[in-house]
């Protein structure tokens, strides 16, 4: 073990963050350039566009839950980890390449149409990010111990990671694209093969600090069942995902009206399952953790956090994807270079507000408030620079201010809610939880790719691409406010636990 992870200090969690930053930096590559590709490249049509995004929800569904389960229990290489993410990472970054070779590809295979093989290279891609993602941030927890430290390593996850999403829109607005493309294929490798063998990972999940070979021989002294196991049958993966169960609904049924052309006469099975969504959110929410077991309550806790972040992706996922066509019909005057730089500057402005606020002021508002307050703060925030955008980013250098904004939401959507989540569940299941806590990433992210897409197709306003998101992202600011802090929090913080104790008097 490497002296600086002994000791937990700001290098070994920036080393600890280079892993989640290769896959991160994959995704921002995607955001930046793969929409643009597709459309002024190839063209393709915002429905065709949101077909190839759905891709890496089908991907996220079926990667991160199954290595989730199947990295708890294996011990490969001296690690749990470390294989899923170098060869998630050497995949990720083969298909990185073949990006800007699409045409190429078509060309060599003999094919008429380009949308079959972006499909294809676009779901390899995220399969292989997703294989690695839940390892990355599973490694966080595996090694830091619960409470302030857990928190400030996937805060120094995120500026880190932010950081690199930062120089890759950079690149993107500078240099262009493919030079963006190019550059991402060695920084994903290096980032995801090179640092996992440099993190000594726990044999025992759930026991840190312990010594692995007092642990061993306890075990081997008794009939337990070793803590890496996880029990992960479908029916509790399905009653663990309730509050999500709309969701996957409606993504199914959209993949199959769009792939097979059945579909339901109006908009009746898009509304019942908007009706089913609304009301297992909110049945979840204003369930009462009091008077139960602490598996009982974090298993509720876990679905009060899975419900309050999935609104949240819809509103920044369908940004991600759809916003060169928010940008091209408010600065018509823009070329198709034109309409790729100011939305690399966009989410340049962005990702740099989300790189540098995690460590100096998210953690330390988290560790005084606690996270859940303070990451639902984030959320009002950011839907008030969506709904300011609505209003006057009419220029590129107000759309940039106004991404600032939003940016605080974003720097806590991709930080915080993982703390929070690592703290609701069992230790020796984190990379199974983990996996089911993507799902309230990915079943969002079909609504972006299907219905959203959707929408902006058929509205000629393109403006309603930032009015959804507004919406959604204000709802799960409103959703997270009904979640309880995790209870290291009360602990943690005197003022907290002093505002606990006075509620409770109260009632």
């Amino acid at each position: 073990m490497l002296e600086i992870q002994k000791r937990l200090n700001n290098r070994f969690y920036a080393l600890l963050a280079l892993p989640a930053t290769a896959m991160g930096f994959g995704l921002s590559i995607q955001i930046a350039a793969l929409s643009w590709l597709l459309t002024y490249q190839y063209g393709l049509e915002i429905s065709d566009i949101g077909l190839v995004w759905a891709t890496g929800p089908i991907a996220g569904i079926l990667g991160q839950v199954i290595i989730g389960i199947i990295s708890d229990k294996v011990w490969i290489w001296n690690g749990r980890r470390r294989v899923f993410i170098v060869i998630g990472g050497v995949l990720a970054s083969l298909m990185i390449l073949a990006l800007p070779n699409i045409g190429v590809i078509q060309a060599g295979l003999g094919l008429e149409g380009v949308l079959g093989i972006a499909i294809l290279i676009s779901m390899v891609l995220d399969l292989s990010i997703n294989v690695s993602f839940n390892p990355t941030r599973s490694i966080i927890a595996d090694v830091t111990p619960e409470g302030r430290e857990r928190t400030k390593g996937y805060t120094w996850m995120q500026t880190v990671s932010g950081t690199f999403g930062v120089l890759s829109y950079a690149i993107g607005a500078i240099f262009g694209n493919i030079t963006l493309l190019y550059f991402g294929v060695f920084l994903v490798f290096a980032f995801s093969v090179i640092p996992p063998f440099f993190i000594k990972e726990p044999k025992y999940l759930g026991r840190y600090g312990e010594d692995e070979d007092a642990i061993a021989k306890e075990l081997s002294d008794s009939d337990d069942i070793p803590q890496s196991i996880s029990d992960a049958s479908l029916s509790r993966i399905m009653i663990s995902i309730r509050p999500l169960w709309g969701f996957l609904m409606y993504g199914i049924y959209a993949i199959v009206k769009r792939l097979s052309g059945f579909e339901f006469p109006g908009y009746y099975f898009e509304i019942f399952a908007l009706i089913v969504t609304i009301y297992l959110i909110g049945e979840t929410l204003f369930k009462s953790e009091e008077g139960k077991s602490r598996e009982e309550a974090g298993k509720i806790g876990f679905q009060k956090v899975l419900a309050a972040h999935s609104f949240s992706w819809i509103g920044v996922q369908s940004m991600f994807i759809y916003f060169f066509a928010f940008v091209s019909y408010r600065m018509p005057e823009l070329t198709a270079v034109g309409v790729g730089s100011v939305v690399n500057w966009s989410f340049f402005s962005l990702n740099l507000v989300a790189a540098i606020i995690p460590v100096l002021a998210l953690g330390p508002l988290a560790n005084r408030y606690g996270r859940v307050r303070v990451h639902a703060t984030a959320l009002v925030i950011m839907a008030i620079g969506y709904t300011l955008i609505i209003f006057f980013g009419d220029t590129p250098w107000s759309l940039y201010i106004l991404m600032m904004v939003a940016g605080i939401g974003w720097a806590s959507i991709i930080s915080l809610p993982f703390a929070i989540m690592s703290q609701k569940i069992a230790q020796n299941q984190m990379g199974l939880y983990m996996g089911l806590f993507n799902l309230s990433v990915v079943l969002p992210q079909l609504v972006s790719s299907f219905a959203v897409g959707d929408i902006v197709q058929a509205v000629d306003n393109k403006t309603i691409l930032l009015v959804i998101c507004a919406v959604t992202v204000a709802f799960s600011a409103a959703a997270w406010f009904l979640v309880s802090e995790p209870k290291d929090e009360m602990t943690e913080n005197p003022a907290l636990l002093d505002e606990e104790i006075e509620k409770k008097l109260g009632d």
